[in-house]
């Protein structure tokens, strides 16, 4: 169920009948090479969490849409402080928590939000569980495929390429890869990508991967994967 289609009195109801899940999907406002629009994590994690709610009986709320995302500057990207986001996702936990809304799902689509996101959840469910209430849960959608994730790459194009009309794929350019380089040279490129300014140091196009075979078909099973993987988990 998505929150639009929610209104006050029945969500009351609902609240104290069913004691529902939620998700708050996040993702960035951000460059995906000159093929993907800068809304692509958005997009995606959004739709993950609307298949996920679907499949588990949850409720979808509206997904945050910005991000931290410095690493990708000179490139486009329309980035939080990464306190910003921290402190948005600790608002609205105590605002769900205040509704009684006791079990909440962060869905995370973007990974330079990952250490916002870490330090929401340490101060979350130390909240919660003071207050006997800890069932919040943090995810990011790609530790629930086996395929390795990229950035604008295979993945994120394939996928794109199974839930919008906007990818242009005549535009679509290979990228970073690191097929053949060492095990230190890859962690030494991972670790530099995630600084303030590194990710175009290491992807100059703003590509990791390689999206030109790209295919819709690809992307449905990566979406089926993540969502039944991510099912199992959250039910577990």
């Amino acid at each position: 169920m998505d929150a639009n289609e929610l209104y006050d009195p029945e969500f009351r109801k609902l609240i104290k009948s069913k004691k529902p899940t939620i998700i708050i999907p996040v993702g960035s406002l951000e460059q995906h090479g000159a093929h993907l629009p800068i809304t692509t994590d958005s997009d995606i994690v959004t739709e993950i969490a609307s298949r996920l709610a679907k499949k588990c009986d949850f409720i979808v709320f509206p997904t945050i849409s910005y991000g931290v995302s410095k690493e990708h500057d000179p490139l486009v990207n329309i980035s939080l402080e990464s306190s910003t986001l921290w402190n948005i996702i600790c608002d609205i936990d105590r605002s769900v928590v205040k509704n009684k809304l006791k079990s909440v799902i962060i869905l995370n689509g973007h990974h330079g939000n990952a250490i916002s996101l870490k330090l929401a959840e340490r101060k979350t469910i130390l909240r919660r569980t003071l207050a006997r209430m800890r069932k919040i849960r943090f995810y990011s959608y790609w530790h629930f495929m086996k395929r390795e994730f990229d950035h604008a790459g295979f993945v994120e194009t394939s996928i794109m390429l199974a839930i919008s009309d906007k990818v242009k794929m005549k535009k679509a350019k290979k990228g970073l890869i690191t097929k053949g380089m060492s095990e230190k040279e890859i962690q030494r490129i991972k670790k530099l990508s995630t600084q303030p300014s590194g990710f175009p140091q290491v992807a100059k196009n703003g590509v990791w991967g390689d999206p030109t075979n790209a295919t819709k078909k690809d992307g449905e099973k990566f979406l089926a994967e993540i969502v039944r993987n991510l099912a199992k988990e959250c039910q577990s």
